[in-house]
């Protein structure tokens, strides 16, 4: 019986989703994030002998460069396969795999910084924090936003896989869903943070806060004369320098631009452009009030 019920999962999996190649490993990929956090963050080391603080020395760095090239070859090496790349018409894996280690690895200061103007807009935008530890340990809004700009780095480097594990790894965490391919200029706040979804597309630019359930998605998926997805299009809207976007407001379409220094307001729907500087809200609805005896 079993082995029928093997054989038919086959036939239903054949040529779809299966390789005979190892995938990444998702628990892998989470020990490098936490490994790449404490090195963009030096508050959070707390490696067994090492105090919080401490600098980064070489052996961590070569032990990053060895793992995420492990890693990257892997994924490399798993997408080809699915894909049906025969090996020998590419560079290999391994150098490949090397090849964006090493890149992603010189880009860490600039992420770190990036991350730092990151943490000073939310110190600097939400009165409930005392600390930026307390930010740094505490706000799942920061936490995305530190995964997503790792998750970032690897998807211009145009390594597979990994950069969506790891910001659906954020999304299962934190409620906040980030797709890497976003496009996330510097200070960057995300308050609260649940429900907040950011679309492959989005433009967004520096000085920017979101708050919960804010959705910047897509309006309409464009298909072929075949009916086939058309991927790869603009599909998601821009929001200039400055903008605020409040709770549960929506922004479709990858020809909407919300210019800069508008704000948002709550539960608005929005499927076109906003002129900068505009502030944008719905009707105040009325309240009926009578005896509940």
């Amino acid at each position: 019986m079993y082995d029928k019920l093997l054989n038919e999962l086959e036939a239903v999996f054949q040529g779809r989703c299966k390789t005979d190649l190892p995938l990444p490993e998702l628990d892998r990929v989470v020990s490098l994030l936490t490994s790449l956090k404490q090195v963009l963050l030096p508050s959070l080391r707390t490696r067994q002998g090492s105090a919080v603080g401490d600098a980064v020395g070489e052996s961590e760095i070569q032990r990053l460069f060895t793992e995420f090239q492990e890693l990257c070859e892997c994924a490399i090496t798993s997408q080809r396969g699915s894909l049906g790349i025969h090996l020998s018409s590419v560079p290999d894996a391994q150098t490949a795999a090397k090849h964006a280690a090493g890149q992603f690895l010189q880009q860490l200061p600039v992420l770190a910084a990036m991350l730092l103007q990151d943490l000073e807009s939310a110190f600097n935008n939400d009165p409930a924090a005392k600390t930026r530890e307390e930010i740094l340990l505490c706000y799942p809004g920061f936490s995305a936003v530190t995964i997503y700009r790792i998750a970032n780095a690897l998807f211009r480097l145009q390594v597979p896989f990994l950069p969506r594990m790891m910001t659906e790894w954020a999304h299962y965490q934190t409620g906040i869903d980030i797709h890497p391919g976003a496009t996330i200029g510097c200070s960057f706040f995300i308050d609260h943070g649940t429900g907040v979804v950011i679309g492959e597309t989005c433009r967004i630019g520096s000085g920017v806060t979101l708050y919960q359930g804010v959705t910047l998605g897509a309006w309409s998926f464009p298909r072929d004369e075949d009916g086939h997805l058309i991927r790869g299009t603009r599909r998601h809207p821009t929001l200039e320098d400055n903008v605020t976007v409040y709770s549960n407001a929506t922004i479709l379409g990858g020809d909407t631009v919300i210019g800069a220094g508008s704000r948002i307001g709550s539960s608005v729907s929005l499927n076109r452009s906003v002129p900068p500087n505009t502030i944008v809200t719905i009707e105040r609805p009325s309240l009926n009030f009578r005896d509940a005896a």
